[in-house]
């Protein structure tokens, strides 16, 4: 008994330090948004107008816009990088300690008893309390 709470303290601990992870990720992507948003000004000024009867060309904000993007990426890609694995790591070792700590508890497909029950409610019509097992409308 007394392992089985230890696991799920550790358990819990691991999840933590995931979400943990998963906010840091989260905050870098939201300080690259940031860095896009303040320079959107600056990249719409650069326009050629109409110079001699010439259109200027509506696609060349979306380039500025990509290619300042994926140079403000590249700035903290190595550090995404080192996130992403150590939060594929600590997705695994949570999976692993799950599955050591509750191998009683099986998927529906395994267990004969819910498998059953998961194939007589294939349509809302035979889901209802009445019509369960058969049972006349």
């Amino acid at each position: 008994m007394k392992a089985s709470s230890e696991r799920l303290a550790q358990l819990s601990r691991m999840e933590e330090a995931r979400r943990q992870t998963q906010r840091q990720l989260n905050m870098i992507d939201r300080q690259i948004i940031r860095r896009m948003t303040t320079l959107i000004p600056q990249l719409g000024r650069k326009r050629s107008g109409y110079r001699r009867g010439k259109a200027p060309d509506p696609s060349a904000f979306l380039e500025r816009y990509r290619s300042n993007l994926a140079a403000i990426t590249a700035e903290r890609q190595p550090e995404i990088d080192a996130l992403s694995r150590k939060l594929a790591r600590q997705d695994a070792a949570i999976e692993t300690l799950r599955a050591r700590s509750a191998p009683e508890s099986r998927p529906a497909r395994d267990d004969p008893e819910l498998a059953h029950r998961k194939d007589e409610c294939r349509s809302p019509a035979n889901c209802r309390p009445g019509n369960r097992q058969g049972a006349a409308a």
